[in-house]
């Protein structure tokens, strides 16, 4: 803007450039004044337009009371009204072959609720953040090094009121201590951007920068996340970059014909964007990093990479146009994508950002200079395939695809992961994580003991959709809460406990998530029981002498003398165990550490002889300080854990 408030040459020339990475502080309704009177100024892009008008209930919906100015020939418009400060409002759009309609503002800060369309002028300055010691504690840190265990979260789902939604507040009264108590580090909050379909979850969009009136005011939501920095959570918020949806009202044909858009998306009934416009790169990097400097979002997932990496993806054949290499590579929606993350990582260091891409493409989290796409996690959709695949099968059948298991390790650290349960895997008819096990009603709860279990000791981050804690029997649901009441049953509250003090030990064992990205914090002991259907595995931390010992039992048979091999002398502590009684287990668990013997096994020069239960997960730590004292006994010399052991 200039001195007056009104425009600038320069910034337009950024945004049509695609380098305006703060356009929303330029277009869309902000408080202004034109040297003499305050009011509101409205800017827009609509190239290519004959005429465009502001249209509200200020002026009774009059199409043309209140004409737009365009800047140049930049197809930018302008128009600053005096003395409005609130009020709901449309773009009048009129095309040069004579055809009117509304538009939505599409950087609009506020819409009405759903079905009604309009955009609200919205002030965002006046909130006082309290959130300084986290944004700092965020900027210093490596997230790479640090715990991150998500809670993904449908906001309109995880509770309701009869008939509406939670309101952000209630929320933050209710989720926020719940995701403490769990021990989760992140939420991540499925799309809250403005969208008119409660049954798209968010992911068809109309408004980018509005915050979907659902829940609340942006003020609110902006409360909601400075309350969960304050109690030491994280969050994330889902972005779609990839496509939006066909609503009058919204970004499609907004001059008249395709302008933020380059075609239709056949398998989601959508818009894609079109990444050739620079416009669109301006609209876009301006709005991921809206919801950090607005809002102090800590990371964004991003939704539906891989539509965007390749031209042909989900089209038929003939129906797509390579790449001036003769290639199906999106040549410009991957030069974004790296300019994308390459702005976002600059302005906000120690931000997250996420990829959804489950394709075999390279680099997604290597930086753009080696020809990476700049994220800095991705979802391993490989793991959670193969893991799921593998759970889903009788006991009897697994000992000949156990190399679903293992082969996830022939990858784990080619990319930076996050490794995924999320919502996707409880819908259209894929049943909740719970239902899919096999087995009787005790080993269903097993197993997904073990599922947990795998994924919370695998390398790699960790997400698990909401209603997994609870072991829901039924799908997920958008337009109902999740079932509570199951907790009120024995099963599915020990399933609850399991999920929390699983999550608790992963925050406080770092080997669990200390040298997560690449071998220095990994190593097989016995990766190829297929007979029994066994993995054996180190997770190490930084200090050498700091690492866990893992056995994960994926079938419904228990062993009395089951031995092991150990990468050095001294005793082995139990130090979690899913087949505890407290979780619904059968309570076969090794209660006194057990002695490394000098007897080969699995190629080491020591081993352990445990009992090991069934469908089952167990720890075990190194207790290095200790006294061997005649007639066998030994003396542990910790200070939780001083008494003699046989």
């Amino acid at each position: 803007m200039n001195s007056n408030g009104f425009w600038d040459i320069e910034e337009i020339y950024l945004f049509n450039c695609g380098k305006l990475y703060k356009a929303y502080t330029m277009f869309g309704a902000h408080s202004s004044d034109d040297g003499k009177k305050v009011g509101t100024r409205f800017v827009v892009w609509a190239p290519g337009t004959e005429a465009v008008y502001v249209v509200g209930d200020f002026n009774d919906w009059n199409f043309e009371s209140h004409p737009m100015s365009e800047i140049g020939t930049t197809g930018v418009w302008i128009l600053f009204i005096p003395n409005l400060f609130s009020g709901l409002y449309k773009y009048g759009i009129k095309t040069k072959s004579g055809e009117v309609f509304l538009k939505s503002d599409p950087f609009a800060f506020s819409s009405e609720l759903r079905p009604l369309t309009a955009s609200r002028i919205v002030s965002l300055d006046g909130y006082n953040w309290q959130d300084q010691d986290w944004l700092k504690q965020r900027e210093k840190a490596d997230p790479k090094e640090k715990p991150l265990s998500i809670y993904e979260v449908h906001p309109g789902s995880w509770r309701r009121k009869e008939g509406s939604f939670y309101q952000w507040q209630e929320l933050a009264a209710k989720l926020i201590p719940y995701v403490k108590r769990m021990g989760y580090t992140h939420i991540e909050i499925l799309p809250i951007m403005e969208h008119p379909y409660d049954g798209s979850w968010g992911y068809q969009l109309t408004g980018y920068f509005s915050c979907s009136s659902r829940y609340g005011s942006p003020r609110d939501f902006r409360e909601f996340i400075d309350r969960c920095h304050q109690k030491g959570i994280g969050v994330i918020l889902d972005w779609v970059p990839g496509h939006f949806c066909k609503d009058a009202h919204g970004l499609g044909k907004f001059n008249g014909s395709y302008l933020y858009e380059k075609d239709e998306h056949g398998l989601w009934g959508t818009y894609t964007f079109n990444f050739s416009k620079s416009e669109v790169w301006s609209f876009l990097i301006s709005n991921a990093l809206f919801w950090f400097e607005e809002f102090h979002a800590d990371g964004l997932r991003v939704d539906g990479v891989s539509s965007m990496l390749y031209l042909d993806f989900e089209k038929p054949d003939k129906a797509w146009e390579r790449n001036i290499h003769g290639g199906r590579e999106h040549l410009e929606a991957i030069a974004f994508l790296q300019k994308l993350n390459q702005v976002i990582l600059q302005e906000c260091p120690g931000a997250l950002m996420i990829a959804e891409e489950s394709t075999d493409w390279p680099l997604v989290t290597y930086p753009p200079y080696v020809e990476g796409l700049g994220f800095n996690y991705k979802w391993n959709m490989g793991w959670m395939n193969d893991t799921l695949r593998y759970l889903q099968l009788e006991f009897s059948q697994r000992k000949d695809y156990h190399h679903l298991l293992n082969f996830s390790l022939t990858y784990a650290f080619s990319e930076n992961f996050i490794l995924p349960l999320s919502h996707d895997e409880v819908v259209h008819g894929k049943k909740s994580l719970l239902d899919k096990m096999p087995g009787d009603y005790w080993q269903k709860f097993a197993g997904l003991r073990t599922l947990i279990g795998f994924q919370m000791t695998h390398p790699g981050k960790k997400l698990l959709f909401m209603g997994g804690e609870l072991a829901q029997f039924i799908e997920w649901r958008y337009d109902q809460e999740l079932d509570w009441l199951l907790l009120n049953y024995d099963q599915h509250g020990k399933f609850q406990e399991y999920v929390s003090n699983l999550n608790h030990l992963y925050r406080k064992e770092k080997p669990l998530w200390e040298n997560d990205h690449d071998w220095s914090g990994f190593e097989w002991i016995d990766p190829d029981n297929s007979g029994q259907s066994i993995l054996v595995f180190i997770r190490r931390g930084k200090n050498p002498q700091d690492f866990l010992i893992i056995l994960i039992n994926f079938c419904p048979v228990k062993y009395a003398n089951f031995r092991i091999g150990v990468p050095r002398r001294g005793l082995y502590q139990e130090i979690f165990n899913s087949d505890q009684e407290k979780f619904g287990g059968s309570g076969y668990i090794n209660r006194v550490p057990v002695a490394a013997e000098s007897l080969p096994w699995h190629g080491r020069s020591f081993s352990l002889r445990l009992k090991v239960p069934p469908l089952a997960m167990i720890i075990f730590r190194p207790q290095f300080k200790y006294k061997i004292k005649a007639g066998g006994l030994a003396c542990l010399q910790t200070k939780n854990d001083l008494k003699w052991l046989t």
